[in-house]
């Protein structure tokens, strides 16, 4: 097992390009399999989690190949049986059961693993598949559809769940509708931008959709899907976080090659704490501010202040000489991070679901355990200002998400080493 070892201090400046989407990639090369054409799909991101999905493809019996953020995949006979085995690792692995379903009527796909920031539950994706006509069981841990083709036809339906929208469960639903008879309507839809990205993907299959970006989308099922070429958008979370570590430290950096629409709710939330940035087409620069205020922030679905940005912001709060307190609502429960910042030094009060942060504090390296992806990330925001080393374990969560982030980070000035432990 590796961890990254951060030197904190070093000052951060210059370029960095920001990545392909991994919450985009990862149902788009799902989606390859609604076709037995070939796909092409260009800057997915080197990661485990997109790793763990090509296998996943290629368990199924499609033919991939995979190099240099270019993944070619060609569906032509596919298995209908996705094992524990193949997706305990990742809960995304789940996207692949509307293209089984969509595509071979009958399926069994596991209930997937995942990191653990509380309670996921995949109900929406079933109601939504049953609405469209599929009989599905729940048995052993397996998900077992049935959708037989007099059944399984468009219908209207909505993905509204108590705590927002489903990303996923929209994904899944739209992935089966598209080849359902007749017309789905699917109010409640979540409207982040990962899911107009696969809708574009499915545009360009042959399928007919309108409403991405909405919380209504209207599908009209086509007979079949042919094969297509996509480049995947870039990572909005992981241009977070690199803004989050300019502002913390440094002299200032510039994230190239993002969309600053789609990270309006970062970028309008450190504009109100003082940060200063320059907006471009596709590039925004940041540098820290010693005046800087706090932030009273909501988590909410997009276009809200996204839940994968909470911890960092988290970290981003213990340098402003300031209260914060950031409340989550979309995932109550996800806040492991505050207990190892505390071990750092930080004042973090945490009730129910909304942490109140004293920022101005030294943070001082210490030994801390990364709990899930946006989590680990932000130890290592806090680690680049704490004093002395700070150590990340579990750098595999690092790894599901960011793409090579340690080596990016070097590239703008910081001191930190992977090694094994």
């Amino acid at each position: 097992m590796e961890k990254l070892i951060v030197h904190g201090g070093a000052p951060l400046r210059g370029r960095v390009n920001i990545s392909g989407s991994k919450n985009s990639s990862l149902p788009i090369l799902a989606a390859t399999l609604l076709t037995r054409d070939t796909c092409t799909i260009r800057r997915v991101p080197d990661l485990s989690d997109t790793n763990y999905m090509v296998r996943i493809l290629g368990e199924l019996g499609a033919e991939v190949e995979r190099a240099s953020g270019v993944v070619v995949v060609k569906a032509e006979k596919i298995k209908s049986v996705a094992p524990y085995d193949l997706v305990r690792k990742m809960r995304a692995s789940i996207c692949v059961l509307g293209p089984l379903t969509g595509r071979l009527r009958k399926c069994t796909v596991s209930l997937p693993g995942g990191c653990v920031i509380g309670d996921r539950p995949v109900d929406l994706h079933l109601k939504g598949l049953e609405a469209l006509g599929a009989e599905i069981q729940v048995d052993g841990g397996d998900i077992r559809v049935n959708a037989p083709k007099k059944s399984f036809k468009g219908a209207s339906l909505n993905l509204m769940g108590k705590h927002g929208s489903t990303v996923l469960g929209t994904d899944n639903v739209m992935m089966a509708a598209v080849l359902a008879k007749g017309t789905t309507v699917i109010e409640g839809a979540a409207a982040e931008p990962e899911v107009e990205d696969l809708v574009n993907f499915l545009i360009k299959m042959g399928a007919k959709i309108e409403g991405a970006g909405t919380h209504r989308v209207i599908i009209e099922g086509v007979k079949e899907l042919h094969g297509a070429e996509h480049t995947v958008i870039p990572d909005r979370i992981e241009a977070g976080t690199f803004l989050c570590a300019g502002a913390m430290i440094g002299e200032g950096i510039t994230i190239r090659r993002v969309i600053p629409e789609h990270l309006q709710a970062v970028t309008e939330a450190l504009k109100k704490c003082g940060f200063v940035l320059e907006i471009g087409k596709e590039s925004i620069s940041i540098a820290p501010n010693p005046t800087a205020k706090g932030f009273d922030l909501t988590t909410l679905c997009y276009p809200g202040f996204p839940t994968d940005m909470q911890a960092q912001f988290c970290a981003l709060a213990c340098i402003i000489n300031d209260v914060s307190t950031i409340t989550e609502t979309i995932f109550p429960q996800r806040f492991m991070h505050v207990a190892e910042m505390k071990r750092m030094g930080a004042d973090i009060d945490l009730q129910g679901a909304t942490a109140r942060i004293r920022g101005g504090a030294k943070l001082k390296g210490a030994p801390v355990m990364a709990s899930d992806l946006r989590a680990s990330a932000a130890l290592v925001l806090a680690g680049l200002v704490a004093e002395g080393r700070t150590e990340v374990n579990r750098l595999y969560h690092i790894d599901r998400g960011y793409e090579h982030l340690d080596e990016k980070l070097a590239a703008l000035g910081a001191e930190l080493e992977r090694v094994r432990d």
